[in-house]
């Protein structure tokens, strides 16, 4: 599973930048289209409420969708009791009703610095912590998806999970399940193209680094 990950600094400019990026590729669309009223450039929303360093579950993240980075709460409420559900199985997700619909329409992408998985590095029964990223890479990517939910009084709000598959050899020793993992170059693919969806979601992850923290 993926119960925490982490943003550093170096990963909050990172995304920060993908939304210039995107302001400035729409701002030149506009540009070119006359016939365009007002200004539609993607805008963040609500990105000074996330909070970099450790993410835990309900907190308020960014997430990458179509044309714009939106800050949204970790977690699908629990249709059983106050509890939230943060990941989904690559393996069965389109064959669940709370899964299904909005992992083949509202595709998003986590970034992150890393993620943390809880193990065994000798024979005592105390797991140890550990820090898993890509080498030499400031941010890493996961693969996820929004709904829309509403709260105690009705007010519509969106969460998002992250879809785990079967740990590969290099998170294996530690958890048997890990993220599934995006290059950055296949963050559209994911959001917008159903057929690498289905690819990405039984694909063992990219090599990895793990190291102990506590």
């Amino acid at each position: 599973m993926c119960g925490r990950y982490l943003i550093e600094d170096e990963a909050y400019a990172d995304i920060l930048q993908i939304l210039h990026d995107l302001n400035a590729a729409q701002d030149r669309i506009n540009m070119d289209n006359t016939s365009s009223i007002g200004n539609t450039a993607p805008d963040v929303v609500g990105l000074g409420e996330f909070m970099r360093g450790e993410v835990f579950p309900t907190n308020i993240a960014p997430v990458l969708l179509r044309d714009t980075v939106e800050a949204v709460k970790w977690g699908f409420p629990h249709w059983k009791n106050s509890g939230v559900i943060i990941n989904a199985r690559a393996e069965t997700a389109l064959e669940k009703k709370m899964f299904g619909k909005p992992l083949r329409e509202r595709r998003c992408v986590v970034p992150s610095s890393g993620f943390y998985e809880w193990g065994h590095s000798g024979g005592g029964k105390k797991k140890d912590k550990f820090l898993l990223r890509q080498p030499e890479k400031s941010i890493l990517y996961m693969a996820g998806m929004v709904s829309t939910f509403r709260d105690a009084i009705g007010e519509p709000y969106d969460a998002f999970v992250i879809l785990t598959t079967a740990a590969n050899v290099f998170v294996a020793p530690i958890h048997n399940r890990m993220p599934v993992i995006l290059a950055p170059d296949e963050a559209s693919l994911w959001i917008n193209d159903n057929g690498f969806m289905e690819f990405a979601l039984h694909r063992p992850g990219p090599e990895l680094s793990a190291k102990m923290i506590g």
